[in-house]
């Protein structure tokens, strides 16, 4: 029995923002009924694949129901009307005016559930000059501002590794989704929530842009502390040409380690301001290139200090820390789950099952 017992779901999304809402949402114990073309969802057939089903597919579906529906087709349109009679939610991920062509917009299933929660997941929302602009995640960052601080050494964009608007538009959608549920429990009433992965990224920047916030100028990399204008917030590469992070940048760690090398006289430049810390950042190259990423690893085991290896994700995966705190839990068939990070005391968690094509409703 999850915190989310009792809530059932109509899922009308795919690949990562609305499926990443809705697993959380089932691995709290909503039933969750993904409603998928007779092709399946995209992510079914990605690879790689272990115990039959894609890693993709299985970590963001796992614990749902599968439900195959034409939605052009009257049968269809009869079956999706008939779930939505025992949903508390209905979530979809279409381009705006798909849902109205289909006969089930907001308006359409409020008619059906007088009090459903409705979440709508877009890159740019239902209104506005950008609505039916095409866009995944990258794009969606790049209009944002938020490519042009993921930059390199030249100030070249590149190619982000964490899907940032997609999380965001997630998280987001699963929070209002939750907030809704806590009004309808006091009101009765339903709601509908216009989630846009533009608007859910927007606010992440306001530690690093909020000279552009204001109105002023955009920020630039290398003058930031948070973007590579700091030495105590930069990579460094190792003898070895793997790399290590510094991700602190309070005095006392720039203390703690400068004191360690020798180099005391170098602690005031850790306070200057973001782009005129040169002097320090040449000083950090050329000692981290002097030995391997393992061998600064084992040198900062007794320094308190914000330091991290740079490590890759089958490093990453086998860390102590992922068993310590059972984050990548082996499910019945053998499959890896990445454990949800919303967790609670005294639950116990294991991964549900993960839904065959069509496999239809499971038994209540």
């Amino acid at each position: 029995m999850g915190k989310l017992s009792g809530i059932t779901v109509v899922d009308l999304t795919q690949f990562l923002p609305g499926p990443m809402m809705t697993v959380m949402m089932a691995d709290q114990g909503a039933r969750v009924i993904k409603i998928e073309p007779a092709a399946g969802d995209p992510a079914r057939a990605m690879e790689p694949k272990e115990a039959g089903h894609s890693v993709w597919f299985a970590n963001l579906n796992r614990g749902k129901e599968s439900v195959v529906l034409d939605l052009k087709s009257e049968e269809g349109k009869a079956a999706l009307a008939d779930l939505c009679r025992e949903a508390d939610v209905f979530v979809e991920g279409f381009r705006p005016g798909v849902m109205k062509r289909l006969g089930f917009d907001f308006d359409s299933v409020k008619a059906i559930k007088s009090d459903i929660i409705y979440c709508s997941i877009s890159a740019f929302g239902q209104e506005g000059s950008l609505a039916h602009h095409p866009a995944h995640d990258m794009a969606v960052q790049a209009l944002a501002g938020f490519l042009s601080v993921n930059d390199g050494a030249d100030g070249m964009p590149v190619v982000p590794g964490a899907p940032s608007a997609d999380l965001a538009a997630g998280l987001t959608a699963l929070s209002a989704v939750l907030m809704a549920l806590v009004g309808r429990s006091s009101s009765g009433e339903g709601a509908y929530i216009d989630c846009a992965m533009f608007d859910s990224l927007l606010p992440w920047c306001a530690h690093t842009a909020g000279s552009a916030i204001a109105g002023g100028e955009s920020p630039v990399s290398s003058h930031q502390r948070s973007l590579g204008g700091a030495g105590f917030y930069q990579v460094y590469e190792t003898k070895d040409a793997k790399h290590v992070a510094l991700g602190g940048r309070e005095i006392k760690f720039a203390r703690n380690l400068l004191t360690a090398l020798g180099r005391d006289d170098l602690i005031a430049h850790a306070e200057r301001e973001a782009g005129e810390q040169q002097e320090l950042i040449a000083f950090l190259r050329g000692a981290f290139a002097a030995r391997t990423r393992d061998e600064w690893v084992d040198w900062f085991a007794d320094k308190d200090v914000a330091f991290a290896p740079v490590l890759n994700f089958r490093e990453a995966l086998g860390e102590p820390y992922i068993a310590e705190r059972q984050l990548l839990v082996e499910s019945e068939d053998g499959a890896h789950h990445i454990a949800p990070p919303i967790r609670f005391a005294g639950e116990d968690w294991q991964p549900g099952k993960v839904p065959e094509l069509n496999s239809g409703p499971r038994k209540k």
